[in-house]
């Protein structure tokens, strides 16, 4: 009787608890472990150590590991970058991909991306046993080879990213018959030959990316309306795409943002881009674009980003472009523009605050209507033109300005005081124009100072005579790059020098300084390059430079120094040239100095 009683209550246990049990005593399916252990073998480092917790049989149950339909594997979630409640981090993986990873054909999700290390190539078959696969990510890795052309069976993928990594040869064609898929990104690889026309096949594509390759030919759609009706993003740049930009792109009615720049397309643009009106970025920079801006440009309301620059259009610039209400930044640089004047209507387009106009011929003053432009300017590059008169005084009014370049133009009379007001200015560029007195207004002496924002001053190949003495005496002391060289300075180097703890570049030759070599300089440790020659120092050069550690280059030359040149690295690895022209100066790397018992002899 009693063994009947436990017959009984053993049956029903093993019923209630059945699922429990199997679930921490059964192995996962037998070709998934198997191409598990498969891939683990091919790993040689882990420093994220999650493979080393795959211990035992039951795959379903490791990191990163997901099961579902009878412990068959349907996802591998093994990212290089981590992310916990406290901390992003990253980890590596340092190994080969195995061919193994195709056993697991239950397989909806593989993500192996970012591992860094991760070589080998993508397994040709990978198309025919893991044809249940949605999204693939192999991108950031080290991965060689070609895409195999049986990716084109995975019908039910939706995410492909491949990117970041060294593979070459040709888009395989199959492509196109990936009717499921949304998102493609085979950027940063080495891909080379045509763009596949049968991605005009993929008709839930939204972002598509194969920027920075070696494709070449043209740009094969869209050929007709209703073609990749969702493409919302698209990237071709960096690459040797030829032709022109097709007649027919202003049939991808979704594209929001493309960028085709660093091409070789040419000819002019269509007038068909005024139908793409979701678009918010466009960017055709570094082609040969030539013609004029279609007036149909100023239908593009949701433009925000305008990116034309370095390519042979011409003027004038439709005055249609003003509608372009909510255009934050346009860039039309280094185009034969050949405006006579900077146009009337650039101040109507109220959201602007960003403006470069360098290299586009502009002649004649800077304009004053420009002041009328909203006080959120925050970039105006104006170089490279044939601008005269005097810098407006109402620059000082363009509060939020983070860069002002208006170099290489033939604006003369001094730097305005208002330029003081300029609080978070970090670039300012008036090199190789003719102006003249003192540099002190650069340096935010009078009205106030920069507040520590500037970071980069170039005020060389000018007429600049005085305020030497005033460097470093502001608030400058973010100042990375200062080019004082090839003007009339006069005067000797102040000692609030060291108050430019973070400058890399010092270039302030090719003037009349004179006096000894500051003894300060030696402080300026993050110093990469100082250049001093042409000028009239006098004296030794202090022991100190030999603090310079990080200086890769040193220019002396042509001044009045004398004595041995300190003995030690950085200054005994510089060549003579960096030396030479000063007669009194002797030692490595120049002529051994004379002793007294040499002299005698």
């Amino acid at each position: 009787m009693c063994y009947y009683l436990l017959h009984i209550v053993t049956l029903v246990t093993v019923i209630a608890f059945g699922g429990e049990i199997r679930k921490t005593t059964e192995a996962c399916n037998s070709d998934d472990l198997e191409g598990l252990i498969g891939f683990k073998n091919g790993i040689q480092t882990d420093t994220s150590g999650r493979l080393a917790k795959w211990i035992g049989q039951n795959c379903c149950e490791w990191e990163g590991i997901v099961c579902e339909n009878a412990y068959r594997v349907t996802q591998i979630n093994l990212p290089g970058l981590i992310s916990t409640d406290k901390d992003l981090f990253q980890t590596q993986m340092i190994g080969q991909l195995s061919p193994s990873i195709t056993l697991l054909t239950s397989l909806e999700i593989l993500d192996l991306g970012g591992l860094v290390g991760l070589s080998g190539t993508i397994p040709q078959t990978l198309g025919l046993q893991l044809t249940k696969l949605q999204k693939l990510y192999l991108y950031g890795n080290n991965l060689t080879g070609s895409i195999p052309e049986s990716i084109g069976e995975l019908q039910n993928l939706q995410e492909l990213a491949l990117h970041e990594n060294k593979l070459y040869g040709p888009i395989p064609s199959t492509i196109g018959q990936m009717q499921a898929l949304e998102k493609l990104d085979l950027s940063s690889n080495l891909l080379s030959g045509s763009i596949p026309s049968s991605l005009t096949n993929l008709t839930a594509i939204s972002v598509l990316y194969m920027n920075t390759n070696y494709l070449e030919g043209t740009i094969p759609f869209p050929s007709r309306y209703g073609e990749m009706p969702s493409l919302a993003f698209l990237r071709l740049h960096d690459n040797y795409l030829s032709g022109t930009v097709p007649l027919n792109f202003g049939y991808l009615v979704s594209l929001q943002r493309v960028s085709l720049s660093n091409n070789k397309l040419e000819g002019p643009l269509p007038s068909s881009l005024s139908n793409l009106l979701s678009l918010s970025e466009l960017y055709l920079s570094f082609n040969f674009l030539s013609g004029q801006i279609p007036k149909s440009t100023g239908q593009l309301s949701q433009l925000i980003m305008l990116n034309i620059s370095n390519n042979l259009i011409e003027g004038p610039l439709p005055q249609e472009m003003s509608f372009l209400q909510n255009l934050q930044t346009l860039d039309l640089s280094f185009n034969p523009l050949n405006l006579t004047a900077i146009p009337e209507w650039l101040p109507n387009l109220s959201s602007l605050s960003m403006i470069y106009f360098a290299g586009c011929g502009i002649q004649g003053r800077i304009p004053d209507f420009l002041k009328r432009i909203d006080g959120s300017i925050q970039e105006l590059d104006l170089s490279g033109n044939l601008l005269s008169g005097s810098i407006p005084s109402w620059i000082g009014s363009f509060t939020q300005l983070y860069l002002l370049n208006l170099s290489s133009n033939s604006l003369e009379s001094f730097i305005p005081d208002s330029i003081s007001n300029l609080h978070d200015l970090g670039v300012l560029d008036l090199h190789s124009n003719r102006l003249t007195g003192s540099i002190t207004a650069a340096f935010g002496i009078g009205q106030g100072n920069f507040g520590g924002s500037l970071t980069y001053i170039d005020l060389s190949d000018n007429n600049f005579s005085s305020g030497v003495e005033e460097i470093g005496v502001g608030g400058q002391f973010n100042i990375q790059l200062l080019n004082l060289s090839h003007n009339l300075l006069k005067g000797t180097l102040p000692s609030s020098l060291v108050r430019l703890s973070s400058i890399h570049t010092l270039d302030l030759s090719y003037n009349d300084l004179a006096s000894n070599l500051p003894e300060v300089l030696a402080n300026l440790s993050s110093l990469e390059k100082l250049k001093l020659q042409k000028n009239h120092f006098i004296g030794n050069i202090p022991n100190g430079f030999l603090n310079l550690r990080n200086l890769k280059e040193l220019n002396l030359s042509y001044n009045f120094l004398e004595g041995e040149i300190p003995d030690g690295k950085p200054l005994i690895d510089f060549p003579g040239s960096s030396y030479s022209g000063n007669k009194g100066l002797c030692g490595k790397p120049l002529s051994p100095c004379k002793t007294m018992n040499s002299i005698k002899l």
